[in-house]
């Protein structure tokens, strides 16, 4: 992934699902533009949602394995169409961001069991926080201005306002929901790792179907054996269970990322990446219609911060 051209292989803000190639002559934002990253955004909101709503029936650790598996025959089949071969230099590079993309969804599924959607997805898009913090470090043509510092302070802020202002989901007595939240700030760190990684070794110059092969692959050698060790193999094939798995391989882990190639050869990321801070917000509010889930209040303060924060970090970019 290289600078800015994608919201999660750039320190931009790693938003989209993975990296894109670069563009030769972007153009302005228009109202088609605007459209499709519009709905990629609501698609990327309900990834959780969609997981949560059929946890009962399905587990989430095992969704994310098997969609992995289906979108990574269709990612196969696409790049045999189009001639694409994995260079074999960058297989070192490439193992260690699917391991760290394969140990997000872990924790992402993990915390989907103690915890809302709406959680998840607010801490999960945490991200770009600790990707922009680690490419400060690596990269010094990513050093943070001072208005970054400051929506990174932000944003810490409203991260432990969501945390200690209150117990976790509302209404939630056991501390289980609380452990969720860290899990999916944790996946947060690991989707920031990823995407330090990427940009700083040989998959920078990669192509994104490449880039995105590697995660799969990661994805679903990790996640399927981790699923049957840790005895959540529960899998109802029911039309409820195979139309959410259908919806997270072909339309999420897939035909979104095809899109999101396609809005990037024809506009600017880094005016593309402001659209995608409606995915957290589209999550919260649809986790709540959706799902009937409760909100407290410290967390809806938190979450506006973060989202500030992170507008701070992304904006300059």
């Amino acid at each position: 992934m290289n600078s800015l051209t994608s919201l999660r292989g750039a320190a931009l803000a790693p938003l989209a699902p993975l990296a894109a190639p670069q563009q030769a002559a972007p153009g302005p934002i228009d109202g088609r533009a605007v459209g499709v990253m519009t709905l990629l955004c609501l698609v990327w909101s309900l990834q959780q949602i969609s997981l949560k709503a059929v946890a009962a029936q399905a587990s989430p650790m095992l969704m994310v394995a098997l969609r992995s598996g289906v979108a990574l025959v269709l990612l196969g089949v696409l790049m045999w169409h189009r001639g694409e071969r994995p260079a074999a230099f960058r297989w070192k590079a490439g193992a260690l961001a699917g391991a760290l993309f394969a140990f997000e969804y872990l924790l992402v599924a993990q915390a989907l069991r103690l915890t809302g959607a709406s959680h998840v997805v607010v801490f999960l898009y945490t991200a770009p926080i600790f990707a922009a913090l680690g490419l400060h470090l690596r990269l010094p043509a990513e050093r943070l201005s001072a208005p970054q510092v400051g929506g990174i302070g932000l944003a810490f802020g409203g991260i432990a306002l969501a945390f200690l202002g209150g117990d976790g989901m509302a209404g939630d007595a056991s501390g289980h929901a609380l452990l969720g939240d860290a899990l999916a700030l944790l996946a947060g760190v690991a989707w920031g790792a990823t995407t330090v990684t990427i940009r700083c070794s040989s998959l920078a110059s990669a192509p994104a179907t490449e880039t995105l092969l590697y995660q799969l692959l990661g994805a679903f050698v990790v996640l399927l054996p981790a699923a049957w060790l840790t005895g959540q193999w529960r899998f109802e094939p029911t039309a409820l269970v195979w139309a959410h798995l259908g919806f997270q391989s072909v339309v999420v882990s897939f035909a979104s990322f095809l899109a999101w190639c396609w809005l990037l050869r024809r506009y600017l990321a880094s005016r593309l990446g402001v659209f995608a801070f409606f995915t957290p917000l589209f999550g919260v509010v649809l986790s709540v219609r959706l799902l009937g889930e409760p909100l407290a209040l410290p967390f809806v303060a938190g979450s506006a911060l973060v989202l500030a924060g992170i507008g701070l970090v992304a904006l300059r970019r």
